[in-house]
């Protein structure tokens, strides 16, 4: 697979890239300044780094890495760059109170189809390794869910799992504050695994 990371300079977006780097997969690492991008890209061996307009072009999946207060004005800025190319949204805005998830709002500006997925793995976890959790992705294009869960599968040791319908990306957006809430109570580094299905 090919895949393009937008955000790609930043912890999460590197740590994914480590893995996927891994995994055998394609990888271009995109942002704001394409120099720095080319520098990362090396940094984890992926297959090229450039400025986000043009990490886009060509792949099979944009995952957007951005932080959550850059997520949809990056989105809007790349919509024509990245057309009806299948778009991971993996932010999570901790302080929001709209009814509407990332993800859905960000569909609402992209012309491809947008899922949502990744949200309850730390960055931190993800650069020393594939976690031993289960990761979830939500939509409500087949394809473009497929592909992101194939993605997920290959980044965590346990499942990847579908958790259905992009409007399901709001409680998977609001698990990321209870993790976060979980490990600052108890000073460690919570991870979910689903147990009962076969």
């Amino acid at each position: 697979m090919k895949v393009a990371i937008v955000g790609g300079t930043g912890d999460f977006g590197l740590a994914l890239a480590r893995r996927l780097v891994e995994a055998g997969d394609e990888v271009v690492i995109g942002s704001r300044d394409a120099e720095r991008a080319r520098e990362k890209a090396t940094d984890v061996g992926a297959a090229g780094g450039a400025a986000n307009e043009e990490a886009v072009r060509g792949v099979d999946l944009v995952v957007l890495a951005t932080k959550a207060d850059g997520a949809l004005s990056t989105a809007a800025v790349l919509a024509d760059a990245i057309g009806t190319t299948p778009v991971l949204s993996v932010a999570s805005d901790l302080r929001s109170t709209d009814a509407l998830s990332l993800a859905q709002q960000t569909q609402d500006l992209l012309g491809g189809p947008v899922v949502a997925g990744l949200h309850s793995l730390a960055a931190g976890k993800l650069a020393h390794g594939r976690p031993d959790e289960d990761a979830f992705v939500c939509g409500d294009d087949a394809e473009a869910k497929a592909l992101a869960l194939e993605l997920a599968a290959k980044v965590v040791a346990g499942r990847a799992l579908d958790a259905g319908p992009l409007a399901s990306a709001r409680a998977l957006e609001g698990l990321t504050a209870v993790i976060v809430n979980l490990n600052k109570r108890y000073k460690g580094h919570a991870g979910v695994r689903i147990t009962g299905l076969p």
